[in-house]
C-alpha cells in the first residue's frame, strides 16, 4: 500500500485534534525515510510542502515529533510513539475502502504487490500476463524489494501481498503460502579444484572461500544452518544480495556457492555433494487481519493455481535474493 498525500482526504480525530490524513502521510513518509527530502520525493511534494505538513501535524498534536541536527532527522519519544498509532489510523482507512470496495464484486483498482527480483524475473512474468490480461481494470503497482524487507512491507501494511523467497518461520499475524519448491545446488567453475573431484563432502567445500547470499537474506539462513548442523563453519569470502553476482564470482572461479537450479549453465559446474538436498520454498505471504481487495484475492488464486507449474524465465540483470 502507497501513502500519496492527498488534500481531499478525510480528516480524523487524533488526541482531541483534528489531523490531515495527508500530514499523517507525510509524517510516515520522514519517519521511514529519514529525509524530508526523500520523503517529498516520494510523495511527489516539495520539501518545503512536506516541513509545512510535520510543523502543522506538530502544532496540532502540541508535540515535537523529529530532531532535526544538521542533515539527520530521528524521531523524538514522541514521534515514536505516534508512528505505530499512525500506521493503525491509515491501515483501517484503507481497509474500510476495501471492504466497501469488495461488495461490488468488481475485480479493479490498485494491487500493491512486492517482490523479490529474482522470483519477480524469473518466476512471476507469465502470472502477471495472464493476470492483467483477465484484469485489465487492476493498477498493478509491483515494488522489488529483498524478500526480508518485503516481510516488512506486508507487516506494516505497505502491501497487500508479497511473493518472496519464505522464511524457515513465519509468526502471526504474517501466513505464508508456499507456490513452488526451489532446489539449491552448491556450485563452482569447470575448473575449480572442488568441480575436479569425483566425490566431497560438506567438509571440503568449508575449506575453500565462498562467496554467499547476505547475512540478512532467507536464503543465507537456510545454507548457514546446513552447516552449522555438521558442526562446520563456511569460508565466506564475499557476501552479495544479487545471484547473478554471485554466478559470476563462482565463473571466474573465485569462490563455490549455492544458486537456485534454474539459474545452473555451462558457466557453472554444480558440485557432486552427496546425500545433500537443499531447497527453499518461494510463495506469497499476507496479513491475516487486513481486508484483502478482490484483485488481491484474484490474484492469490492465480499463483494458487500456478503452484510448481510456472517456468523459469532467462535475464542477464542482476538479481537479488
Amino acid at each position: 500500500m502507497s501513502y500519496n498525500a492527498s488534500e481531499s482526504r478525510p480528516k480524523r480525530a487524533l488526541k482531541g485534534s483534528t489531523v490531515d490524513l495527508a500530514n499523517l502521510n507525510a509524517f510516515i513518509a520522514v519517519a521511514e525515510t529519514g529525509s524530508f527530502s526523500i520523503a517529498g520525493e516520494r510523495l511527489h511534494l516539495t520539501q518545503p510542502a512536506v516541513s509545512k505538513r510535520i510543523a502543522a501535524l506538530e502544532q496540532q498534536l502540541k508535540v515535537r515529533l523529529f530532531d532535526r541536527l544538521g542533515r539527520e532527522v530521528s524521531l523524538t519519544e514522541a514521534g515514536r510513539a505516534l508512528l505505530p498509532r499512525a500506521y493503525r489510523i491509515l491501515n483501517v482507512l484503507d481497509d474500510t475502502r476495501r471492504a466497501l470496495t469488495n461488495l461490488s464484486g468488481d475485480i479493479s483498482g490498485r494491487l500493491t504487490l512486492a517482490t523479490s527480483h529474482h522470483i519477480g524475473l524469473h518466476r512471476l512474468p507469465p502470472l502477471l500476463r495472464a493476470f492483467t490480461r483477465a484484469h485489465p481494470q487492476v493498477a498493478l503497482d509491483i515494488q522489488f524489494l529483498d524478500s526480508e524487507v518485503a516481510y516488512e512491507e506486508i507487516l506494516h501494511g505497505r502491501a497487500e501481498l508479497a511473493v518472496i523467497t519464505l522464511a524457515p518461520a513465519t509468526a502471526a499475524p504474517v501466513k505464508a503460502v508456499p507456490v513452488w519448491s526451489d532446489p539449491l545446488d552448491f556450485v563452482a567453475a569447470p575448473e575449480h579444484p572442488l568441480a575436479l573431484k569425483q566425490r566431497i563432502s560438506l567438509e571440503d567445500v568449508a575449506q575453500h572461500p565462498a562467496v554467499f547470499p547476505g547475512g540478512n537474506t532467507f536464503t543465507h539462513h537456510i545454507v548457514q544452518r546446513l552447516f552449522e548442523g555438521q558442526g562446520l563453519t563456511p569460508n565466506i569470502a564475499m557476501s552479495t544480495n544479487y545471484l547473478e553476482t554471485i554466478k559470476m564470482m563462482v565463473s571466474i572461479g573465485l569462490a563455490w556457492s549455492v544458486l537456485p537450479r534454474t539459474m545452473l549453465d555451462e558457466q557453472v559446474a554444480r558440485l557432486p555433494l552427496d546425500g545433500i538436498q537443499l531447497d527453499r520454498q518461494l510463495g506469497y505471504i499476507l496479513h491475516t487481519e487486513r481486508t484483502l481487495s478482490n484483485a488481491a484475492k484474484a490474484f492469490m488464486a492465480l499463483l494458487d493455481r500456478s503452484a510448481d507449474g510456472c517456468a523459469g524465465v532467462g535475464t542477464d540483470a542482476n538479481v537479488a535474493t
